[in-house]
């Protein structure tokens, strides 16, 4: 039973045709001849599809994956100084390296305390906040912050990657999407730019903003996985406050109920849900904390069971550190070191929470 969604998740049959019928456009949309403008004329449908899907008036960068779209807009925003939140991607901290690192305050949100400071010191700055955690499924509302840094002058980029195809996209300068993580292929990528003005050229593809040939067939996949999920205009699930995804939203709150079911037998064995905190949290990703067992230990059980979860971010989850990220939300260390991440996506029931929920109290010891 997969449950790392959050790391990776299936791909869509939709997806998967949409790829089929891009690898028979198999030339270079850079070409000026026939079959390179029938690329091109494909490239640019997808690009407008992928607008359409997020209600975007701004620029769409496609890019190779999230990794590199976050050094595109890190790395090339016009500014002097860079900002990012405690608890981003570990990719995030490659993309800008030296910036000033944001604490997690109240709420397990960034701090708005010491974000005001740091807006009022000199230089123009880019400040990243992620929008849905990967490791605990905390929702920052990040809508509020970019109000702020734009009145500093500054510019907000939000790494969407896991709240892509869930929740409606904030509002952002700048917006980082990952397809393999929406039932897209590994290998594609957007940055979603407000203005082209905010960065600096690189040259080569993409209006001269990245370089490389576009991969075709996965751009033409990630636009139909998408728009298999029509933004709809209800708003259910976990107090997100915001716009969810017709299909998908049922789908959320559907796992949402099925974890506060299961909430009793989780905690009468001793787990704790994390992080502590009143955020608003997506229900398709959860941190439990289990008495006594390391999250090494468990994650050895819970694969012997034919369950697939994990310790951390999939880029961490293979070191025996203490999640960075867990810590910085206030997890004891101890209880860090306990605690595993469970994800669920598009194909998960509820009935498969359950059962992982009955298997966790027996690794626990629990019967």
């Amino acid at each position: 039973m997969y449950l790392d969604h959050a790391a990776t998740t299936a791909l869509r049959p939709e997806a998967r045709a949409a790829w089929l019928d891009g690898a028979a456009i198999w030339a270079n949309p850079s070409s000026p001849h026939k079959a390179g403008r029938a690329a091109r004329a494909a490239l640019e449908d997808a690009r407008e599809r992928v607008k359409r899907a997020f209600d975007w008036s701004g620029e769409v960068i496609f890019t190779s994956g999230a990794s590199e779209a976050l050094a595109l807009g890190l790395g090339r925003a016009k500014v002097e100084r860079r900002l990012v939140s405690a608890v981003e991607h570990d990719a995030v901290f490659r993309a800008a390296p030296g910036a000033v690192e944001l604490p997690i305050g109240p709420g397990a949100h960034v701090d708005r305390d010491v974000l005001r400071s740091q807006l009022a010191s000199d230089g123009r700055c880019v400040v990243a906040i992620q929008h849905v955690n990967s490791e605990t499924g905390v929702i920052q509302p990040v809508s509020e912050y970019t109000a702020m840094v734009r009145e500093a002058g500054g510019l907000l980029l939000s790494d969407c990657s896991q709240s892509a195809g869930k929740f409606r996209l904030p509002d952002a300068d700048m917006i980082v999407i990952s397809g393999h993580k929406l039932g897209a292929p590994v290998g594609v990528g957007v940055l979603l730019v407000r203005d082209f003005a905010m960065l600096e050229p690189t040259g080569g593809q993409e209006r001269g903003y990245r370089a490389g040939t576009e991969n075709l067939p996965a751009i033409m996949a990630l636009a139909a996985a998408l728009e298999v999920r029509q933004i709809a205009s209800g708003t259910i699930g976990s107090g997100a406050g915001t716009q969810q995804i017709d299909g998908w939203a049922l789908w959320l709150n559907t796992v949402g109920l099925a974890w506060i079911d299961c909430e009793y037998y989780i905690q009468s064995a001793g787990g704790v849900f994390q992080p502590h905190g009143n955020g608003s949290i997506d229900p398709s990703i959860t941190s439990i904390t289990m008495p006594k067992l390391s999250s090494a230990a468990q994650l050895i059980r819970f694969d012997a069971a034919g369950f697939a979860v994990s310790a951390g971010s999939a880029c961490s989850s293979g070191t025996l550190k203490v999640s960075r990220t867990l810590l910085a939300f206030g997890v004891p260390e101890d209880e860090a070191r306990r605690t595993i991440r469970v994800s669920a996506g598009w194909n998960t029931t509820a009935e498969d929470i359950e059962r992982f929920v009955q298997v966790w109290r027996e690794v626990c010891g629990v019967t």
